[in-house]
């Protein structure tokens, strides 16, 4: 479907070209025209300040531009615009019709869970990797944010018309594993402890610090991760192994490239990756002294993999901030195995845990932090996913957890679901009266011809919320700032909350009720249209 923004840009398209094509404008290169939403409602539903531009490049009062362009747009006699006007300096300001509000409402209808559905992504292949956790331990309180934040973004990438799997990379190899195995002996060389740890040594018997690692790997991936997985709403549609890719090749066959490349030297008993000449800060190692390979040669044969093997178009990397001096150097790899501009890396800040104020550190089980487990313990999945989506993700997010657990009006999934239930208790209501020709006749030509008749001041600004929702999915696949989400569900509440306090959607007036009853449902499948993109339940009683 073509959002709102993208039907505005074509006329304003149009409208240039009819300008330039009249002689009113000279033909010049057209810029960019970029729709925005006003923050304050006197200034239209949307905006564009390309009258200015234009006048800027072309020494043409942006007044005079701005008056050429709506005039066109006019001529063409679109149904969207109620009015269009000029501001300040030479906006172009932009207020939309009731009767285009009123058809969308027809549109939801029609649509249902397939509103907001985009082609923007044209099918390309995306896969986005997150979570990709040492398999050393439990999940922690960064890993759920990153297991939220990319299970999500991958939904709105998928609404968005890409093809996306979601994957999970485990670190099974090298000296992490080692530290493990020495861990589950109990040695001197022990690294990790806690009563996972405890359990593993009672079930794993070799001697042999590296296999024990493996062995102890498999369980926690098995026994502990997947199933945490699990409990976060996440399905995977792969889990790559290290190891795996050093023993099918893929790690021996990247680092080939390089050298045949030439991007590869010895020093010092250690192979080097040339990163700097690629615009690293420095040269990264991939064979260290002791033949070891580096977590840089296994992510080098992961990316091939992935690129030549998967056939991805891009690859969107979800890293913790701690990660941030591995970027250049896997951007550097990438380049160099002939795939550049392909990977996007996006590192998520920290999480802090408050409880009455103060940050929360205690954990049971381990004794120096909270796993995933204990936070949905404590708080359920829901309002973890809403609260953990709330921040973008270079700001660090404070998670409190008594408002999570609050079941009122305060807490915003709480909020939010509400409203889905508040229109669940309609219809039921609707039944229970024996109402149910409003149900079977909301969708009637007759029911549409009474949209027209939805004209309160609290039902506009509904339906102007409800529009909304595609334009939510085109921003954020475009820049993954999936916090939109969130705030959208608690403007859509609003809208929803504020209507339904001030319009009866059942009266006298039948073919009132019908139009209205048609305005819920479609906030319904909005709402829940929504919810399901975070991955949050739409409850039907609450």
């Amino acid at each position: 479907m073509e959002t709102i923004k993208e039907k505005i840009s074509s006329l304003v398209e149009k409208a240039i070209k009819e300008n330039q094509a009249k002689g009113f404008l000279p033909d010049f290169g057209l810029p960019p025209i970029i729709i925005e939403t006003p923050e304050e409602k006197e200034h239209g539903d949307y905006a564009t300040n390309i009258a200015l531009r234009i006048g800027g490049a072309v020494k043409r009062n942006p007044w005079q531009v701005a008056e050429t362009i709506i005039a066109e747009i006019k001529a063409l006699k679109p149904d969207l615009f109620a009015k269009i006007e000029i501001a300040g300096p030479g906006f172009i300001n932009f207020f939309l019709s009731e009767k285009y509000l009123q058809a969308q409402v027809a549109e939801i209808l029609k649509e249902k869970e397939n509103y907001g559905d985009l082609k923007i992504g044209a099918g390309k292949k995306i896969q986005v990797e997150f979570i990709s956790a040492n398999p050393t331990g439990p999940l922690t309180l960064g890993n759920a944010r990153g297991g939220f934040f990319g299970d999500v973004l991958a939904n709105v990438l998928q609404k968005a018309g890409f093809k996306v799997e979601k994957a999970y990379y485990i670190n099974d190899y090298g000296m992490q594993v080692l530290g493990l195995g020495h861990s589950v002996l109990k040695d001197s060389e022990a690294v990790y402890k806690g009563d996972y740890i405890d359990g593993l040594s009672k079930k794993i018997r070799t001697k042999d610090p590296y296999k024990a690692g493996e062995m102890a790997a498999k369980r926690i991936i098995k026994e502990i991760i997947a199933k945490t997985v699990a409990k976060m709403g996440i399905k995977y549609d792969e889990w790559i192994s290290e190891t795996k890719l050093h023993q099918t090749g893929w790690s021996g066959k990247a680092l080939a490239i390089l050298k045949e490349k030439d991007l590869l030297y010895e020093d010092g008993g250690a192979v080097w990756f040339k990163a700097k000449k690629l615009g690293d800060s420095r040269d990264r190692v991939v064979i260290k002294q002791d033949g070891w390979k580096t977590y840089l040669a296994g992510d080098a044969g992961l990316h091939l993999y992935k690129f030549s093997e998967k056939k991805f178009a891009k690859v969107i990397n979800i890293w913790g901030a701690d990660h941030y001096g591995d970027v250049s150097g896997l951007q550097a790899v990438v380049e160099a195995l002939g795939h550049k501009g392909k990977l996007e890396i996006i590192l998520l800040q920290f999480v802090t845990l408050v409880k009455e104020g103060k940050p929360f550190k205690m954990s049971k089980r381990l004794g120096t932090y909270v796993t995933v487990d204990e936070l949905l313990e404590m708080a359920n999945l829901d309002a973890a996913r809403f609260f953990f989506l709330t921040r973008s993700p270079d700001t660090h997010l404070n998670f409190d957890l008594d408002l999570a657990r609050e079941q009122s009006e305060k807490n915003p999934v709480y909020y939010v679901q509400y409203g889905h239930a508040r229109i669940c208790s309609i219809i039921r209501k609707i039944k229970n009266q024996k109402l149910n020709i409003l149900l079977r006749k909301y969708r009637s030509k007759n029911t549409y011809q009474n949209l027209k008749i939805l004209n309160h001041q609290s039902e506009i600004a509904l339906m102007k919320q409800l529009i909304r929702f595609p334009e939510i999915v085109e921003e954020t696949a475009k820049d993954y700032q999936v916090q939109r989400l969130p705030q959208y569900a608690i403007d859509l509440a609003t809208s929803f909350h504020q209507f339904y306090g001030e319009c009866w959607v059942i009266s006298e007036d039948k073919n009132l009720s019908q139009a209205r009853l048609a305005l819920v449902l479609a906030t319904k499948t909005v709402l829940k249209n929504t919810l399901d993109l975070m991955g949050i339940s739409a409850p039907a009683r609450m």
